[in-house]
């Protein structure tokens, strides 16, 4: 008996526990996951991985998914079991650190699982990071870099929310301060808190750290619930203080929303708070940091999905800073069809810059260059109207295309992709030139108090007005799978559509992204649609192209295969 404690005990030192003393179901929730501590310089933590048994485990499961036809190829999915909010993006150490909420097969509550990428192209798995334990599960948070460590916050179901350090330089070993929620679910004298404990974000200011708390609040009109995220604030991670409501003039986000997955940085000269609504999906603030007040004062809003986010639509975001003024923002995107061992992926990283004061600029965050071969051009030529034309030295599954296209007076230009010959299954991408809202009526002192804007009043009066914001409308960007796919278990989408800010004689500049079960839409470094589409024809792989209307004028398509990153 004495040797079999004494091997157990060991087994305790050698990897912090053994699963023989998990307790998945009660407190203090021990996970059964094996976990283990490594080194403290990199070359021993190389050497370590390359014969720990967990990393051996989750490179043959992805090895075993890699033949799922619907499994992407070059947007990161994780190597084994589910997959839920990206969590902690952050840089350290010469390596962008992506964790995330993943399942283990022996215990399927949430740990946050582990990649990492030199260029946000190229990931590379790493052992599960936070594990469970005093909380039942690790649920969604944010990092900040500091010298010499990167702290993690995140929420602790049953418990609050909870804090880890790590020091290493793959972020391997996390220790958390006090072993305890920093800011308690529950408060100690039984009194109702003030304060919702959720999803947390933090960040610094001079000697005091600052986190939000995600929520929502019963003070919209007539009692319904707002967005809300709580404001604390604390000198050493272990003692919080609560201060008030962080978001001041919000009036961008919608009754019933509420604030998780916050990401609160700097972008440009102003700020941005990413969140994620379980209502109605990712959305962002931009806006100014009063920091003598700690208030975030809102000045614009938008949305990163355009409908509800299942099936099949854009999830949470995580975001930090890209070090040059703008925020890498990556999304956890939901499956529209069951898949056995595995559900959701990961979009592209997406670099958010402001275009203007309240404007925000969208464009993929890596150089996806790498990954191009079979290079495919079309030169410039006329879209007759209302003729559909089939550009078939243009065909894949996993393909980047970039398009320029000159809409001059066409209705709409229609981009097919994943297309069968016969149109069984197609996904359509639909751009509507000044097809959305106008700037609506302007309202001034004096004896005209409200009027159209300049071009509408010539329309209607057919006099001479003084000059004032022309009323063009915004166009449109929309992405439609109601035809992508005969199969019977797949969920149809509701098209996704976006507003996009083009001006006077601006081209329409197109960079998709299709890679099996997925598809992205950048338009003009401004705006950008994705869904999760399921065509179930091996021959749907067709491009196509068309002006409605009017003609119109492709000036330029170029098209590329793209290789696997995993390979």
């Amino acid at each position: 008996m004495k040797k079999i404690l004494t091997f157990l005990l060991s087994l305790v030192i050698l990897f912090g526990y053994h699963p023989l003393f998990a307790q998945p179901d009660k407190p203090p929730y021990v996970s059964a996951v094996p976990k283990f501590t490594f080194g403290k310089t990199l070359k021993e933590q190389e050497a370590q991985l390359k014969t720990n048994p967990l990393m051996l485990r989750l490179e043959e499961s992805r090895k075993k998914l890699a033949g799922d036809q619907f499994r992407p190829i070059y947007h990161y999915v994780n190597p084994e079991g589910k997959l839920n909010d990206p969590n902690g993006l952050c840089f350290w150490q010469g390596n962008w650190h992506l964790f995330y909420q993943g399942y283990p097969p022996e215990d399927p509550r949430q740990h946050w699982g582990h990649a990492i990428s030199k260029d946000l192209v190229h990931w590379r798995d790493l052992p599960y990071a936070i594990y469970p334990s005093p909380e039942r599960a690790v649920f969604s948070g944010s990092t900040l870099v500091e010298d010499n460590r990167v702290i993690a916050m995140y929420h602790g179901t049953a418990v609050g929310n909870m804090v880890a350090v790590s020091s290493d330089p793959l972020l391997l070993n996390w220790e958390k301060v006090t072993g305890n929620a920093v800011i308690p679910a529950k408060s100690t004298t039984g009194s109702s808190l003030p304060y919702s404990v959720f999803d947390p974000s933090i960040w610094k200011k001079g000697n005091m750290y600052y986190a939000l708390s995600a929520g929502r609040t019963p003070t919209g009109p007539g009692g319904r619930p707002v967005r809300a995220d709580y404001l604390f604030r604390s000198k050493d991670l272990k003692k919080w203080e609560y201060m008030h409501e962080f978001v001041q003039d919000d009036r961008f986000t919608l009754i019933g929303d509420d604030g998780a997955c916050p990401y609160f940085w700097p972008i440009g000269d102003r700020y941005i708070m990413n969140f994620f609504s379980h209502m109605s999906g990712g959305q962002y603030l931009l806006g100014d940091y009063d920091k003598k007040n700690d208030k975030f004062i809102a000045t614009s809003g938008g949305k990163y999905n355009h409908g509800a986010v299942g099936p099949s639509g854009v999830h949470a975001p995580s975001a930090a800073p890209d070090g040059k003024g703008g925020v890498v923002v990556i999304f956890n995107m939901n499956p529209g069809k069951p898949s056995e061992s595995w559900n959701q992926i990961m979009s592209l990283p997406r670099r958010l810059t402001l275009l203007s004061k309240d404007e925000l600029g969208q464009e993929p965050a890596a150089d996806l260059g790498s990954l191009r071969y079979g290079a495919k051009h079309i030169e410039k030529m006329k879209l007759p109207a209302n003729q559909e034309i089939v550009l078939n030295d243009v065909k894949g599954n996993a393909m980047e295309i970039s398009a320029e296209i000159d809409p001059q007076k066409a209705q709409f230009i229609e981009l097919n992709l994943l297309r069968s010959p016969n149109k069984e299954e197609y996904t359509r991408i639909v751009f509507f030139r000044e097809k959305g809202f106008g700037k609506g009526l302007e309202y001034r002192s004096g004896p005209q108090t409200a009027s159209m804007p300049a071009d509408l009043v010539n329309l209607f009066t057919g006099e001479k007005p003084a000059p004032r914001t022309p009323n063009v409308p915004a166009s449109l960007i929309s992405i439609e799978s109601s035809y992508s796919s005969t199969l019977p278990d797949v969920g149809i989408r509701a098209p996704e559509t976006a507003t996009v800010n083009l001006g006077p004689g601006e081209t329409v500049k197109l960079r998709v992204f299709i890679d099996k079960s997925v598809i992205e839409v950048f338009v003009n470094g401004k705006q950008c649609v994705a869904m999760r589409v399921y065509p179930g024809r091996d021959d749907s792989t067709g491009v196509s192209i068309r002006a409605q209307g009017q003609e119109a004028e492709l000036l330029s398509l170029d098209a590329w295969q793209m290789k696997s990153i995993y390979e």
